[in-house]
């Protein structure tokens, strides 16, 4: 069977991680893709994990307690601030995004365009040659369609001599499927 956005998201990355990598995730949510990374890269890598919610960071720290985890840094800030919160010289190999809101919360704290595309531009920036920005957009929410346009837009005019970009979704679903896009850099 064909696999969702989530799954899918995760099969690109694993493509471009192994141990000692370095990754992050833009939005860490409730933690599942930050456990996911840390696996990933091992001990000897590292995983820098973004969000703006309180909630969403005690959520992965519990969860990355539990796995017995210990190579994540947590970062109770918008994935907008990637730039000020890292070095300017980190190599990055995979990155991902979930947006829209954080499941079983307050649906009006959503992601944003404008701060979506400033993290992307500086990910992008610091991406290894064949490494992977990925982003799960979920859109089915108010203000996630205007969300969605932009990025697909930006991500659009992405040098294509520098970037190779695509998309992949369930095109024949009701409610908003996912949409599943990722940038390799050449």
């Amino acid at each position: 069977m064909l696999k969702t956005a989530m799954r899918y998201s995760h099969d690109l990355l694993t493509d471009v991680l192994s141990k000692g990598s370095i990754a992050i995730d833009a939005t860490a949510g409730n933690g599942h893709d930050t456990l996911f990374l840390s696996q990933k890269v091992k001990e000897e890598g590292h995983v820098f994990a973004f969000d703006i919610q309180k909630q969403a960071i005690e959520n992965t720290q519990h969860r990355l307690s539990e796995a017995n985890a210990h190579n994540v840094t947590l970062f109770c800030q918008g994935h907008e601030t990637i730039g000020d919160a890292l070095p300017n010289d980190l190599v990055i190999h995979g990155a991902i995004f979930n947006l829209g809101y954080l499941p079983s919360s307050d649906k009006k704290i959503i992601t944003h365009a404008n701060t979506t595309i400033t993290a992307i531009k500086w990910i992008c920036d610091h991406l290894e040659h064949h490494g992977r920005c990925v982003l799960v957009l979920y859109y089915g929410h108010e203000g996630g369609n205007e969300e969605k346009e932009e990025v697909l837009t930006f991500c659009k005019t992405l040098d294509q001599d520098k970037y190779q970009v695509m998309t992949y979704q369930f095109i024949n679903q009701r409610n908003a499927p996912p949409i599943c896009l990722c940038i390799e850099k050449k």
